[in-house]
């Protein structure tokens, strides 16, 4: 053969070889590019190559050669890892012996055929949400009618979207609720016997107020020694739910809880997360804990992991507990007491060794019977909760060290480690300087000074009128954090070790490691071979609900700033962009954008990235992160979640000079040679 033909023949055949994983993205053309993991390349899928993908699908693509013109790869979809959505909202069109189904999406996909025997009592015109049950080859896609929706329930259907946009089925298939159900009640004596037995022990839950599911607990006795005796104990749903059941399938798939403004779309059934697993007063309870002696100083002289049953004496919400925390004086005061010093101390001893304190506000609106906002409330991190974050924080801490230390074949072990890197270099740099300007220096030779540095600057500035700025900036330069098998450690609460071990109800991470950490427990380790994947599905579905719960907001922040529609109100400039920023009002905390063509009658502003700022080229005017300003609501537009502010010029107000000469466009003209 000559080298001619063999190297054709090569190029011939390697194409069928060239499979590679990614995200299909179709445009509103129909046109797809399938974003490729860990590479800047993507690649192009004609409509006619998607093979039953849909947009946000994870597929599997063959690359059959390059654009001509372009360069870019082309490829044909060889199959569909994994569905982002199966669910959609449309509307049915019902005929004598047909039914179709149209999805109101903005990217492109098939009518889903509907047969009639799955109408489930829909008609013609209805709008409903249909799921997906099968794809044959070359055919639309069947389906069936999984809910009727009430047009004139407009906030229900929106929040409802969201959370199909993102890939969160509404409803839990039969085979799951029929699963939940045969669980029995009854916890057998036999379990128990096989259990450190903690029912006499004094044992209470302290949660939000309308919390149903309460997946953790804190026992307490003093023991003969002096030293306290206090179990963190966890709702045991790994006994419950059980690896290849349709139950332990649906949780992984969601992989969370995702707490929308009016509603909890729950990991599990409510017969599981409500009921069977919900540590509830006054009922027996599996439970898995670790148990610590602790001495009045703080110090953790031993503890033990394990499986037990519990007894909860009290349910407190948080309010209550701040109450007696702050007046010293109601149920079980001494050991409350005895528990928030503990917590406080633990706190102290974290930030000292290179935790970083980011304060943090969280806001909740008030809604009437219908879900319409009719106030907002500002919630802050007080004693009370930081009381269980700490106790939780330790428990995750341990579970994550002591999982570390077992090997398999000389291995680590596969362990799914909650991790946090250090801060982006890229966005630290800008941030470093702009901090400089408030008088504030970062030590940045290691990420244990940076870290020292933001929290000496984080005590700085409380109370400042920088402080807001500093802080939202300062979140803004830290890395997400993530679940995976290699650990690196958790940068931002300076743990080594770390692993979510305490929500079991709401996040299935915490399913895996219960079962990882019995195995280990009972000595008969099997290292999971996908546990890598599944890490990274269930961080992908935790980005997915920390969408919707923004997009839940954004929308009801949207909703109730429709009364006051020409209204003015102070605020806060929370982003700046080229094409306009961002002002949160200080009243109601609602984000709005105060676009750059509101402000041309006033400048020609330009975007100074250093600065954070927009800059009047003329007038130096200069509108900054952390600036107030006064601000009037022009428009709330619902379909698209937005906020559009104006700024208002407030008489009196001083300009800002811009620092330094702003460059000025330059018009286009021939320069004369010489």
């Amino acid at each position: 053969m000559s080298r001619k033909n063999s190297r054709k023949k090569k190029k011939k055949n390697e194409p069928a070889q060239h499979t590679l994983k990614g995200t299909l993205d179709i445009t509103r053309s129909g046109i797809g590019y399938v974003i490729l993991e860990n590479a800047s390349n993507d690649i192009l899928v004609r409509p006619n190559d998607f093979n039953t993908a849909l947009h946000g699908d994870t597929v599997r693509v063959r690359v059959i050669g390059s654009g001509k013109q372009s360069g870019r790869m082309q490829g044909v979809v060889e199959e569909v890892l994994h569905r982002k959505q199966t669910e959609f909202i449309g509307k049915l069109e019902v005929g004598k012996n047909t039914a179709f189904f149209i999805a109101d999406v903005n990217k492109p996909m098939p009518d889903i055929f509907i047969p009639l025997q799955e109408l489930n009592g829909a008609k013609d015109h209805d709008r409903v949400i249909a799921r997906i049950t099968e794809w044959p080859k070359n055919k639309k896609p069947l389906g069936t009618i999984v809910q009727v929706l009430k047009a004139e329930d407009t906030n229900d259907l929106a929040m409802k979207e969201i959370l199909i946009e993102n890939g969160f089925p509404l409803l839990f298939p039969d085979e799951v609720q029929e699963e939940s159900a045969r669980i029995p009640d009854l916890i057998p004596q036999s379990e128990i016997d096989l259990r450190k037995d903690c029912r006499d022990i004094l044992t209470m839950t302290i949660d939000p107020v309308d919390a149903k599911d309460f997946d953790d607990a804190l026992s307490f006795r003093v023991l003969k020694n002096g030293h306290y005796e206090i179990g963190v104990h966890i709702a045991d749903v790994s006994h419950y739910v059980e690896p290849g059941t349709a139950l332990d399938q649906e949780a992984y798939e969601r992989a969370t809880s995702v707490y929308m403004p009016d509603r909890v779309l729950p990991m599990l059934p409510e017969r599981i997360s409500n009921e069977l697993c919900s540590l509830r007063p006054n009922e027996d309870k599996l439970t898995f804990s670790a148990i610590f002696q602790i001495t009045p100083k703080a110090d953790i002289k031993q503890y033990w992991l394990g499986k037990t049953v519990i007894h909860s004496n009290r349910r407190f919400t948080y309010e209550e507990v701040q109450e007696i925390i702050e007046k010293e004086e109601g149920d079980y005061r001494d050991e409350i007491l005895i528990l928030n010093n503990l917590a406080q101390k633990f706190r102290k001893q974290r930030f000292r060794k290179g935790a970083i304190n980011f304060s943090s506000q969280e806001v909740r609106f008030k809604l009437d019977e219908k879900g319409k906002p009719i106030g907002i409330v500002i919630k802050e991190s007080k004693e009370a909760h930081q009381l269980i974050e700490e106790f939780m924080l330790l428990a995750n801490r341990v579970v994550a060290e002591s999982a570390s230390r077992v090997k398999f074949n000389k291995k680590d072990i596969p362990f799914p480690y909650r991790v946090h890197d250090t801060p982006d270099e890229m966005k630290l740099a800008p941030f470093i300087e702009f901090a400089r300007k408030y008088g504030h220096t970062f030590d940045i030779k290691t990420p244990e000074s940076i870290a020292a540095s933001f929290n000496q600057m984080l005590r700085d500035v409380k109370g400042k009128p920088e402080q807001h700025v500093l802080e939202q900036l300062g979140i803004r330069t830290m890395a997400k954090a993530v679940y995976t098998a290699e650990n690196i450690g958790h940068y931002g609460l300076g743990f080594k070790y770390y692993c979510h071990f305490t929500s079991p109800i709401r996040r299935y991470p915490d399913v895996m490691v219960h079962r990882i950490l019995q195995e280990i427990l009972k000595g008969e380790v099997e290292p999971d071979k996908k546990l890598e994947q599944k890490c990274k599905h269930c961080s992908e579905r935790e980005r997915g609900a920390m969408e919707s719960e923004r997009a839940g907001n954004k929308y009801k922040q949207v909703e109730y700033m429709q009364s006051f529609l020409g209204e003015e109100f102070e605020g806060v400039i929370s982003g700046v962009a080229a094409f306009g920023f961002w002002v949160e009002t200080i009243a109601h905390k609602c984000e709005g954008l105060v676009s750059i063509n509101s402000l041309l009658e006033y400048d020609d502003f330009r975007l100074i990235e250093s600065d954070y700022s927009l800059v009047g080229l003329r007038s130096g005017r200069k509108f900054a992160m952390g600036d107030k300003v006064t601000i009037k609501v022009v428009a709330a537009n619902l379909t698209k979640r937005q906020l559009d502010y104006e700024w208002v010029m407030t008489p009196g107000v001083a300009e800002e000079p811009a620092t330094g000469p702003i460059p000025r466009k330059k018009k286009n003209s021939k320069k004369k040679n010489g």
